[in-house]
């Protein structure tokens, strides 16, 4: 697949998706991100893809929102009526949060390889991937405290559903840097590794793993997890028992019995 902002390469069932705009620390302009949008829209219905990593090209994994587009925002002012300048503003955040939001959306699990830094709209985009990996040289910081604006486009929304409320609090009011062993500690990322090269090792591990389960399960399986972060266990496991008189008798489960019976992996359809 060939796109201007990312690249993608799919191979044994993983697409690895990767923010390709070294030169600007892989800052997003308003391009970058519709397209990143129909990147894992158009994912989430490829069969045979069953997992994503997410990464960065060059120094970075992703420095947020290009100063370009924050520009463009600061030229609304000359918009006389306050009505229509809110309204294209609201169009805007809401248009970035789409395409946020593309990636909790996305039915297959996306892992977030992370280093050097994450900065600003890039802590709002890991924070929408299912899990985040990091090298010990990655940093992660809330830096639209530091510009005068509220983080807008997700971070303080599902931020405190990661770790807890209290330190989301004060990342987002301090925006300091939370280096990658830190980072593991508190419990907003699976593991931080010494290296880039480690980093990417590991995860491609974690990934090839999920990518040999039953696509079925693995998809079923992130629908219910989302839906039970927003719902109370009653509602969740009734939304469960709902999914699965629909979902359990399936290919997928004879061809686990059978694996099992057989001594051998199991060979999943896409």
């Amino acid at each position: 697949m060939k796109y201007n902002y990312f690249k993608v390469d799919i191979d044994n069932k993983i697409a690895q998706v990767a923010f390709n705009r070294p030169e600007k620390s892989n800052a997003l302009h308003m391009e970058a991100w519709i397209e990143m949008q129909n990147i894992f829209d158009t994912l989430s219905t490829t069969n045979e893809v069953r997992v994503i990593v997410l990464k960065g090209e060059g120094k970075h994994f992703c420095a947020g929102i290009d100063l370009e587009l924050l520009m463009s925002v600061a030229k609304l002012q000359e918009i006389s009526c306050s009505g229509r300048r809110s309204e294209k503003i609201r169009g805007l955040v809401k248009t970035l949060q789409k395409a946020i939001s593309a990636i909790e959306n996305c039915s297959k699990p996306v892992l977030a390889a992370i280093h050097q830094g994450c900065i600003g709209g890039g802590v709002d985009i890991v924070s929408a991937c299912d899990m985040r990996y990091c090298s010990e040289d990655a940093y992660f910081t809330i830096k639209e405290i530091d510009l005068g604006m509220v983080a807008d486009i997700g971070t303080l929304q599902r931020l405190p559903k990661i770790i807890s409320p209290g330190m989301a609090a004060e990342m987002a009011y301090t925006g300091r840097q939370v280096f990658g062993n830190e980072a593991k500690i508190i419990g907003l990322v699976n593991q931080c590794y010494a290296s880039r090269e480690a980093l990417m090792e590991g995860i491609m591990e974690k990934a090839t793993t999920i990518a040999s389960k039953s696509p079925l399960s693995i998809r079923g399986t992130k629908e219910v997890l989302l839906y039970t972060r927003d719902h109370s266990v009653d509602d969740a496991l009734n939304y469960m028992s709902t999914w699965n008189a629909a979902m359990l008798i399936s290919e997928d489960l004879t061809e686990a019995f059978k694996a099992t019976m057989e001594k051998r992996a199991p060979r999943y359809k896409d």
